[in-house]
C-alpha cells in the first residue's frame, strides 16, 4: 500500500474533524496512523519518502501512512505545531500523539512505529 496525501478534507474524514469538535483530538482512523509533513523542494524530505513507502508496504494493514504538503494544507502544518519539515506525526489508536523532527533512516523509523504505534 502507498502512502496517502492527506487534504484538509480528507484529513477531516481520516484522522480527526478538529473542525466539529473544537479544541479536542479525537482520532476517526481505524489503523494508527503516521503522517509525514513534508514539502517537494525539501532534501531530507525526499530522502524519507522511499523510506516512508516502504514502511507503508511493510506495515500494510496495521497502519497507514499518510503525506501532508506544507505548502498546499497550511492550516494541517499548523495544527501539529509544524515548525521544520520532515515532521512526523505518529497517532496510536489509544495513547499521546509523538511528534519526531528531521529524517529519519529506515531502522529508526521502524522502531518508532513499533514503539509509538503497535506496542
Amino acid at each position: 500500500m502507498a502512502t496517502i496525501h492527506l487534504t484538509k478534507e480528507q484529513f477531516l474524514k481520516r484522522i480527526a474533524d478538529y473542525e466539529a469538535v473544537p479544541g479536542r483530538f479525537e482520532f476517526l482512523g481505524e489503523k494508527p496512523a503516521l503522517i509525514d509533513f513534508y514539502a517537494a523542494w525539501c532534501g531530507p524530505c525526499r530522502m524519507l519518502a522511499p523510506v516512508l513507502e516502504e514502511i507503508s508496504d511493510e506495515y500494510s494493514g496495521k497502519i497507514d501512512v499518510y503525506k501532508v504538503n506544507v505548502e498546499e494544507e497550511e492550516e494541517l502544518a499548523s495544527l501539529f505545531n509544524v515548525r521544520s519539515i520532515p515532521t512526523l506525526v505518529f497517532i496510536p489508536l489509544n495513547g499521546k500523539i509523538e511528534v519526531a523532527q528531521g529524517a529519519m533512516g529506515k531502522p529508526q523509523l521502524k522502531g518508532a512505529v513499533e514503539r509509538a504505534l503497535l506496542s
